[in-house]
């Protein structure tokens, strides 16, 4: 059976001399495919895919991008290779307008990036209108856009998302939802940590719960909305 395009496989560890956050948990997705890692607070969600990153050392396990092995690879590395990271916070440069916050995505390009820039600005119109604005006076929702613009930028054949809908309005996480699926139609693969997890769940292909570090459930988004364990124990029942 052919691998997944994206996988950490058995991964443990976690920072520095700590503790291990992480037990033998897998996570992966297929090219195009939406995974998405819900579970409770303190579950290890941001860990995993930090560790798939390549931001914490793996004491076990193993990443490998497109059949090739980039366990021991740099996050910069990554970057290179194909991968795109949007952090939770800290995730644009404020005082610098959207453009220049496109143009700073673009740094490993040696490219003419004008086309992405300007599929970066159909995918989200606002940025387009507000491109010499500084970013630091945009709202949350419209932050998002311009972090995972930048990502884009880099012409990733993965995205990873860090809580994307956090602290943005319902409204606008459907949004922002909308806008993923549609970067998912590209090809591009998602890998994304998310609070509210029923609607995370809605648009996945395959969702992984963990629990204290390790695979609780893994099934798509459909069968795990319907699971009644799973419902009633990380989705509000």
């Amino acid at each position: 059976m052919a691998e997944p395009f994206l996988i950490g496989e058995n991964m443990t560890g976690g920072y520095g001399t700590g503790a291990d956050i992480l037990h033998s948990c897998t996570l992966a997705v297929e090219k195009g495919e939406i995974a998405v890692i819900v579970g409770p607070n303190g579950a290890g969600k941001s860990t995993a895919m930090k560790a798939v990153f390549g931001m914490l050392n793996l004491r076990e396990g193993a990443v490998r991008l497109n059949g090739e092995d980039i366990t021991h690879l740099t996050p910069q590395a990554r970057v290179g290779k194909g991968m795109g990271f949007v952090p939770q916070t800290s995730n644009i440069f404020t005082s610098l307008t959207v453009e220049e916050n496109l143009e700073m995505g673009a740094f490993i390009r040696r490219d003419d990036f004008a086309e992405t820039m300007a599929q970066v600005y159909d995918l989200f119109p606002i940025l387009k209108q507000k491109r010499l604005q500084a970013a630091g006076e945009l709202s949350g929702g419209q932050r998002q856009q311009v972090a995972v613009g930048r990502a884009l930028m880099t012409q990733p054949q993965v995205l990873m998302l860090d809580e994307p809908t956090a602290g943005v309005s319902p409204i606008v996480m459907d949004e922002l939802f909308d806008r993923i699926i549609e970067v998912a139609r590209t090809g591009i693969s998602i890998l994304m940590v998310e609070q509210n997890a029923r609607q995370a769940l809605e648009i996945a292909d395959k969702g992984y719960v963990l629990v204290q570090g390790s695979n609780g459930f893994t099934d798509t988004g459909q069968a795990l909305l319907a699971n009644p364990e799973v419902r009633r124990s990380f989705l509000g029942g």
